[in-house]
């Protein structure tokens, strides 16, 4: 009889065993694919963080936007006033903090996260930025925040460009989203009605124009190519390897429903013939 007891009683704790094993490794994968989606931004934040190249991008960027403007300025024979349009993320302000949390945390972007992110109002300017935009003011050309964020994100990003000493950090100057609705062409166009746009500064095509949103051919490096011209005189480019609609692009204009088929088509679209 102790016989048979001692057998059940280790029967059960080896099964009881194998089953709280067993569950431990499903977390595990789950943890894994978790990660496995946020584990991609891991390159692109330390580039974006403590690379020099990414400072000398910025300064270069900002350095020529300065000539771009001068240019433009002398090259204006209107009497309209005179204006520079500006994205705010990842072109003025830097949210690069809030990516690498998101590493730390072993999750991906989420719209509570990220305005728990922007009520801190704790984003630094990004190099050349407030020189670049001062030097604007001290020419009398005005600056526009044209941005994505929601419009409840107005006062605390108005916080943030102050506390940066950003010029035009005003209600009037800052145009977000009122609807969920990336096109900023109407935006674009209130601003157009009263100022002559001089140059536009951003780190996403549709900063520039909503050409820029079809990328069905070639990701949209055709509509580039065909617009190369505005590139360094009207349209200033800011690098951004941690998100963007480059991004949705190569997964064909839609984010796939699984982490598998997102790490799946980021391997297919590289070209590794040589």
């Amino acid at each position: 009889m102790k016989n048979k007891l001692l057998y059940c009683l280790i029967v059960i704790f080896l099964f009881n065993a194998c089953k709280y094993n067993a569950a431990d490794n499903q977390k595990d994968v789950t943890d894994t694919a978790t990660f496995s989606e946020a584990e991609q931004l891991v390159m692109t934040v330390v580039w974006f963080q403590k690379s020099a190249e990414m400072q000398a991008c910025y300064w270069q960027a900002y350095n020529l936007a300065k000539l771009a403007l001068d240019k433009n300025l002398a090259d204006y024979k209107g009497d309209k006033k005179k204006a520079v349009i500006v994205d705010v993320d990842e072109t003025i302000l830097d949210n690069s903090p809030y990516q690498a949390k998101l590493i730390e945390m072993q999750q991906t972007y989420a719209l509570d996260t990220w305005k728990q992110w922007t009520n801190l109002a704790k984003a630094k300017a990004l190099p050349g930025a407030v020189e670049f935009l001062n030097y604007a003011k001290s020419k009398n050309v005005e600056v526009f925040y044209i941005s994505n964020r929601d419009a409840d994100e107005v006062n605390k990003t108005m916080e943030n460009l102050i506390n940066e000493g950003l010029p035009f950090a005003d209600e009037q100057h800052l145009l977000f989203r009122e609807q969920k609705n990336s096109d900023k062409t109407i935006r674009r166009s209130k601003v157009d009605e009263q100022y002559e746009i001089l140059l536009l500064v951003g780190d996403n095509l549709r900063d520039f124009d909503e050409i820029f949103a079809d990328r069905q051919q070639n990701l949209g490096i055709d509509i580039v190519t065909e617009n190369k011209d505005k590139f360094g005189t009207k349209y200033i480019m800011l690098p951004n390897p941690m998100y963007g609609e480059w991004e949705k692009a190569i997964y064909g204009g839609k984010y796939p429903d699984t982490k598998e088929d997102i790490i799946k088509l980021r391997k297919k679209i590289l070209d590794a013939n040589y």
